[in-house]
Order: C-alpha cells, then sequence, then structure tokens
C-alpha cells in the first residue's frame, strides 16, 4: 500500500511538472536586448565624427502614445524646427562619394540594400526630422570596415533622416545608417549604458516602432517641437526651405463614412487631417465595410484626433501587418518587416481650440489607418492621450491603411488650410509634452 501512495504521488508530480511546462511556454520567450541611444551622447563606433556638426539633436520629452507601432505617414509622428540645420544631408553626401572613404560608403551602403552608386540620390530622397518617440531600430556600428547591426532605442529629440515610406534611415549626429527593428516590440529589454543613462521621461508606454507607409509620399507633415500648435508641411527630400506652416489647432469636420469600404473611410479622414482607429487587436480588411463612426459624421476635431469605425461582424481577418513598401528598385526605400505587437498606435500631441470656421478636407493626403481610438477634450495645451469626442490639436500618431495598388504617391495628411507662406527661420527649441494615461503598453519590457 505505501509503495503504491508513492508511485501516484510521483506520477501526479510529474503531471503537475508537465502542465506548468506547458502554461509557461509563451513566458519563456527570452527578452530582446536593445542598446539605448540618448540625445547628443556620441556613438562609440560612428560612420561619421560627431565632433563635426553633422546633425543636431533637439530636447524633446518623448510623447506617450497608445500602441507601440506607428506608420511612417502618421501626421504629426515626427517633428521639425524651422531652423533647416538638424542634419547636413550635403556634407553627408560629400563624405560618402569621396573616394577617400570608400570603404565606409560600401558598408553604409550594404546596409540599406543599394550600391554606392545610388548613394547620392537615395540621399536626395531623404528628409531631416526630429524624433517625437522613443523609437526602437536596427542600428549599425563601423567596426573593422564593416557595418555591425544592433537593437537600440533612439531617444524622442534625436534628429534621423527618413525615406520616402517614413522609415529612419540615418542617424544624423554620426551618419549610421538605419533600419526598421523587426523583434516583437512587446519583448524588450533596455540596456542603458556607455553614457546612454535613463534619460527623464523615458517610459515604455512612449516606445515604438515605424512601419513603412504603404505608399511612397510628397511630404511629410511635423510638428513644430518648439511651438506644437504649428505644423510645418515639408516636401520630402527638402530639409526646410520649402517648408510651409499651419495651425494644429484649426477643426475639421468629420466626413460621413458609413457604407464605404474600411480602406476608403482611412483615407477620406486622411484627407481631413484626421486619424483613424478601431476596436480590437487587429486592423480590419481595406474591404471591410464601415457600419459606424466614433465621433459621428459632423463632429469637429482638432489635427491628428481619432475616429474610430465599426465595421461588419467577420470582416476582421486578424492581421496588422500592412502591405510591403512599394519599391522600383535598390534605389528606393529599404523594404522591412513589420515589428510584432498587440497593440496599437496613437495620434500625435498637440494643443487644440475651437474654431469658428470649418475647413474642407484636403485631397493630397495619404490614407491614414490606427489602432483603437481613443479621444480629448480641445485645451490650450499639449495633450497626448484623447479621451472624449474631443481630441487635442495634434494627438498620438496614428498608422496608416494601404491604398488600392497602383495609386499615385500622395502626401501625408497636409492638413486643411495650410498657409502658403514659407516658414521663418529660427532657433530650435523644445517643447515637453505632459504624457496622459494610456490604454495598453507593451506586455514585457525590463529597464537595465
Amino acid at each position: 500500500m505505501q509503495g503504491a501512495g508513492k508511485s501516484a504521488i510521483r506520477k501526479v508530480a510529474v503531471l503537475l511538472v508537465f502542465v506548468l511546462a506547458l502554461s509557461g511556454c509563451d513566458r519563456s520567450t527570452p527578452l530582446l536586448v536593445v542598446k539605448a541611444v540618448a540625445a547628443g551622447v556620441p556613438s562609440l563606433a560612428p560612420f561619421f565624427d560627431e565632433g563635426s556638426g553633422l546633425g543636431h539633436d533637439a530636447a524633446i520629452r518623448p510623447q506617450t502614445v497608445q500602441g507601440s507601432l506607428q506608420q511612417g505617414d502618421t501626421p504629426g509622428l515626427y517633428g521639425g524646427t524651422r531652423q533647416p540645420t538638424i542634419c547636413d544631408v550635403k556634407r553627408l553626401k560629400a563624405f560618402l562619394t569621396d573616394p577617400g572613404n570608400h570603404q565606409k560608403a560600401q558598408a553604409w551602403a550594404t546596409a540599406l540594400n543599394i550600391t554606392t552608386d545610388e548613394i547620392p540620390g537615395y540621399l536626395d530622397r531623404l528628409t531631416p526630422v526630429l524624433l517625437r518617440h522613443d523609437t526602437l531600430v536596427q542600428n549599425h556600428d563601423y567596426k573593422k570596415g564593416k557595418a555591425v547591426p544592433f537593437n537600440s532605442l533612439l531617444q524622442a529629440g534625436i534628429a534621423v533622416l527618413v525615406d520616402e515610406q517614413g522609415l529612419p534611415a540615418v542617424k544624423c549626429s554620426c551618419g549610421n545608417p538605419l533600419r526598421p527593428f523587426t523583434g516583437d516590440t512587446n519583448r524588450i529589454s533596455v540596456k542603458f549604458g556607455d553614457g546612454n543613462k535613463k534619460w527623464q521621461g523615458y517610459q515604455r508606454s512612449s516606445v515604438v516602432a515605424v512601419q513603412p507607409a504603404p505608399r511612397k509620399m510628397q511630404r511629410l507633415v511635423l510638428v513644430d517641437v518648439g511651438d506644437p500648435a504649428l505644423g510645418i508641411d515639408r516636401p520630402v527630400g527638402t530639409t526646410g526651405a520649402h517648408d510651409k506652416t499651419f495651425d494644429t489647432r484649426k477643426e475639421r469636420a468629420v466626413p460621413r463614412l458609413t457604407g464605404t469600404t474600411f480602406g476608403a473611410a482611412s483615407r477620406r479622414l486622411a484627407d481631413a487631417g484626421l486619424a483613424v482607429g478601431y476596436d480590437g487587436t487587429a486592423r480590419p480588411p481595406d474591404d471591410a465595410r464601415v457600419t459606424a463612426s466614433d465621433p459621428p459624421a459632423g463632429s469637429r476635431l482638432g489635427f491628428g484626433a481619432y475616429v474610430t469605425l465599426s465595421v461588419a461582424e467577420g470582416a476582421d481577418h486578424g492581421s496588422t501587418a500592412p502591405p510591403p513598401p512599394s519599391t522600383s528598385g535598390p534605389s528606393t526605400a529599404p523594404p522591412s518587416s513589420p515589428p510584432s505587437s498587440r497593440s496599437a498606435p496613437a495620434s500625435p500631441s498637440s494643443p487644440s481650440s475651437p474654431s469658428s470656421s470649418g475647413s474642407e478636407p484636403s485631397s493630397s493626403a495619404p490614407a491614414s489607418s490606427a489602432p483603437p481610438s481613443s479621444k480629448a477634450p480641445p485645451s490650450s495645451a499639449p495633450a497626448s492621450s484623447p479621451s472624449t469626442t474631443r481630441a487635442p490639436a495634434s494627438s498620438a500618431p496614428v498608422t496608416s491603411s494601404a491604398p488600392p495598388p497602383g495609386k499615385p504617391a500622395t502626401s501625408s495628411a497636409p492638413p486643411p488650410g495650410a498657409t502658403s507662406a514659407p516658414a521663418t527661420s529660427g532657433p530650435a527649441s523644445s517643447a515637453p509634452a505632459p504624457s496622459g494615461p494610456v490604454s495598453s503598453g507593451p506586455a514585457s519590457i525590463a529597464i537595465t
């Protein structure tokens, strides 16, 4: 009897171990280590001498977002300044095309999947911006004649060059090439070291990864980091000389969307300078039929505010990944694999105020899509977490929906009523934006 009892206990113990092992499979996935890169801190192995002033970072408090994925054509995803000197593209081009730097140029081009002959044209299509969020990328050091990739988290305020699909492509201060982060944004461990101390305002809800826009853009719609009430409309491939400014607080009406497809509704919202949101963790397919919008048609919202779309049941195919970036050869924006995440992005943050006159949707913006929506009341100060039907003038960025194949390139949601006068130059300044509550954040992020 005693032997039988011991045997039964052993069997139960083995069964418990087996059950625990099965239940812990997901948690056994190791965290991906990413190296923190703070604004203004020199790289240990740069492609370009950072002391020469190739790029200039700014002091920006990271914006809080609702999800970790952002799409490259999201209005307000990036910041700008009316001082067009955050990145000296001409000097970078001269350096990489100098025969004396051929080995570095070869390594640089290889990291971006282009040839050395294509470097000048590739750089001409890049646009300087400032990160408004702590952003995950695949960075590269220059060691022993080669570009050595490593995952890193770039602090908000770092100046980067982005490509025609809104992907960070170059870190301005050191010239290091950048590629999209392809890991799970919910399973990262941020390592602070080598002078990159944990920065003020860092929080896991501020960490984003950028997905490529579904089509090439003609312009980027930025938020002035010195004055969030001011927007900057910057043509792609320019450094600031052709900027136009607009008031991010000017309200616009929600168009009538019921009965249209999700893809068409996304594009109409982007044309109006608004962001598309949806319920659930997966973006509905473009052909899903819209049954309602929240807030409803006719509501007046600030730039970048959410409009949540409901679609017919069964239309959600459970896919959040955008279509592959359109390219015509190695000289176009490099392809990428979008990072995986269970949460969706939010809209950019900037102050909003009621406007006595509405603005009509612009016809030159790309489609825009986003994750679960949230809306906030208008305020005279920057806000980052919408919660009611009135949203801030420029709330946290949203992702874009893919247009039908063959559509011409369009801009990233230039605001209705943008002024035609070019922006005046002035020193760059920082505009910390308060962080607000978020609906979701990375599932597991460790800080070392």
